[in-house]
């Protein structure tokens, strides 16, 4: 397991993300102050958001401004959740982690109601050998 290349891929993902969550800000803050600017971007982040910098770098062929708008609003939301952003993570986990070990046993413990066993009972009184 190499842990240093986990990290990078890590922190590629969510660099990815963030700016994904850049753009909705963006489009969020066109669509108050200009409608039709907002079409465009969207239109134009619908195939393409997929690959941050990428994307990035086609938007700067297009519209420069609204990339180095979207940059600065990926850089500020970045700086405001990495302070807290690896305890939600290790907690995350954690609580997924033991909520899937609760699903998992209550699975395996379940008793199946829809064809239950025949009691200890019944068993005994439709024995064979007890009617001699």
């Amino acid at each position: 397991m190499n842990l240093k290349q986990i990290a990078k891929d890590t922190a590629k993902t969510l660099q990815r993300y963030l700016t994904y969550q850049a753009l909705k800000t963006v489009l969020a803050q066109l669509g108050e102050t200009n409608p039709p600017l907002e079409l465009w971007l969207h239109n134009f982040s619908a195939d393409k958001i997929h690959d941050g910098e990428a994307y990035i770098e086609q938007l700067f062929r297009e519209k420069p401004d609204l990339a180095l708008r979207i940059m600065t609003v990926r850089e500020h939301i970045a700086a405001e959740i990495t302070e807290f952003l690896p305890e939600m993570v290790c907690t995350g986990i954690q609580q997924a982690n033991m909520e899937q070990r609760r699903q998992h046993l209550e699975r395996i413990t379940q008793i199946n109601l829809s064809s239950p066993s025949l009691e200890p009972e019944q068993q005994t009184i439709s024995d064979p050998n007890l009617d001699n």
